[in-house]
């Protein structure tokens, strides 16, 4: 922020203000924590030691858990030291760190479920011409070009908001830093802000979100025409798509109001979803389970 900003800290007002339910709050995200890192981590481990899970399907489910990974880490560790602490403070700087690693791990994050909807359509539409479209040349390119969409899309929007002077309001009634938060508080003009936000909200996250329902369109129509389960299991990707996009365009389209549906939007793709994709992914899948059971049957 610029030096002749006279707000050096924001206070999180965070989830709730009796001590009572704080610590109740402390217990179940932490339980949340724990269990998103233990089926993440889970989930990585099982797709690097089973060479039958390494092809395009769980090269794209892999970085997505370590995606998860990051993303809830992000939010949940500063959510549960608010939690004990009496002083909910973050600096300017750590605010604006937090909003930056936010945009880009959600950002990656929309990509890469655009990339896994195509993944799917090649998969169930040309299953004999599958391994050599989605050869790893084309994934790898298709991971970074996620992530660095997304990273360049964070920077264009942090760098207008390095230039918002923070006056006098201090009270963020959030969880976490977040840009729709952040501009109710500044006393400088945020016309661009808005602009550059709500294009980054239209362009990236709806313009992925079409081509996820595009790609969807087409698998649906290619199911018709298949009978077994198998062709139906490859559309459960849909579920976690749901997930993240109905909670992530809700909460960056809708006005600041500081009201109980932000806080719940955003804990749902910034909590929630993390813990519940390994679970979506290898409850559907029996390649998967089995993979795990034969890791499971060599540890113990």
């Amino acid at each position: 922020m610029r030096n002749h900003s006279i707000v050096s800290e924001f206070i999180l007002l965070g989830l709730s203000a009796d001590p009572q339910i704080q610590a109740l709050l402390f217990v179940l995200f932490f339980v949340i924590y724990i269990l998103t890192l233990m089926g993440n981590l889970m989930m990585l481990l099982v797709i690097r030691v089973d060479s039958q899970l390494h092809n395009p399907m769980y090269f794209f489910l892999g970085q997505l858990s370590f995606l998860d990974l990051c993303h809830s880490s992000v939010t949940v560790p500063k959510l549960l030291e608010n939690l004990l602490s009496e002083k909910k403070t973050i600096s300017v700087e750590g605010c604006t760190a937090q909003v930056f690693f936010v945009f880009a791990t959600g950002g990656t994050e929309s990509c890469l479920l655009a990339v896994m909807a195509y993944d799917r359509y090649v998969a169930i539409s040309s299953p004999l011409l599958y391994g050599q479209m989605m050869n790893r040349k084309l994934c790898m390119g298709l991971v970074w070009g996620s992530w660095g969409l997304a990273f360049m899309d964070a920077l264009i929007n942090i760098l207008v908001a390095l230039n918002l002077d923070f006056c006098e309001a201090q009270n963020i009634h959030h969880f976490s830093c977040e840009l729709p938060s952040l501009y109710p508080l500044s006393c400088s003009d945020v016309s661009a802000g808005f602009t550059a936000l709500l294009c980054s909200s239209l362009l990236h996250f709806f313009g992925n979100f079409l081509l996820i329902f595009f790609s969807y369109v087409c698998i649906f129509f290619t199911i018709l025409s298949i009978s077994s389960t198998k062709g139906r299991s490859k559309a459960s990707h849909l579920t976690a798509v749901s997930f993240f996009y109905g909670s992530g365009l809700l909460r960056y389209l809708m006005p600041n109001s500081g009201s109980t549906q932000e806080l719940i939007f955003s804990l749902q793709y910034s909590v929630i979803t993390p813990m519940l994709n390994p679970l979506i992914y290898s409850l559907k899948n029996k390649e998967v389970k089995a993979a795990v059971r034969k890791m499971l049957r060599k540890c113990f």
